[in-house]
């Protein structure tokens, strides 16, 4: 790894044919595999520049976000459905997300229609974006699609509709993520 880059490691399965099994069948097995992608240490950063413009950031980071139609992007804003890990009581909810760049907050609603708000997380909070690797959120409804937002106070759960808006999630929080700043003095 040089300085100012980030290996990433890529996780997928690759699948082989084992032999024959019973009565004639053919059994596949799968290997976990990864392959390493070295990205910029910028790309994992807040980006605070006014003129920045989050659509062309997530494209350019090899996003296919017009064909990703769990998600709709903007130059500022992200907007989608997420399921999300309640607080107090651990029940899973579907809830309407919007990301907002001019607001610098990670706001969630009951639905699309935006009415109902049920929720706020302040770029300022935002410590941490990361995939649940180790499968820590209790019970989720799809651990494969699992990621956390951790700040201050509270490590939220939530869980995608694909594996690539999942993946588009995870890069656009990171751009408003300030809350790791703190600790920078």
């Amino acid at each position: 790894m040089g300085l100012g880059r980030v290996d990433v490691r890529l996780w997928g399965f690759r699948t082989k044919e084992k032999g024959q099994g019973n009565e004639g069948e053919r059994e596949e097995t799968a290997d976990l595999v990864f392959c390493l992608q070295a990205r910029p240490l910028t790309r994992y950063l807040p980006i605070r520049k006014e003129d920045f413009d989050l659509k062309t950031h997530i494209e350019s980071s090899g996003h296919g976000v017009d064909t990703c139609l769990h998600v709709i992007l903007s130059s500022k804003v992200c907007r989608g459905y997420l399921v999300k890990m309640g607080g107090k009581i651990k029940s899973w909810k579907k809830r309407w997300f919007v990301f907002d760049r001019l607001k610098r907050t990670l706001s969630y609603y009951v639905d699309k229609h935006e009415t109902k708000l049920k929720g706020v997380i302040y770029f300022q909070a935002i410590e941490e974006v990361y995939y649940d690797h180790l499968r820590s959120a209790a019970k989720s409804p799809n651990p494969a699609l699992t990621f956390c937002v951790k700040t201050h106070d509270r490590l939220y759960y939530m869980v995608a509709p694909s594996a690539e808006a999942m993946r588009i999630w995870m890069d656009v929080i990171v751009t408003g993520a300030e809350g790791y700043t703190q600790f920078m003095n």
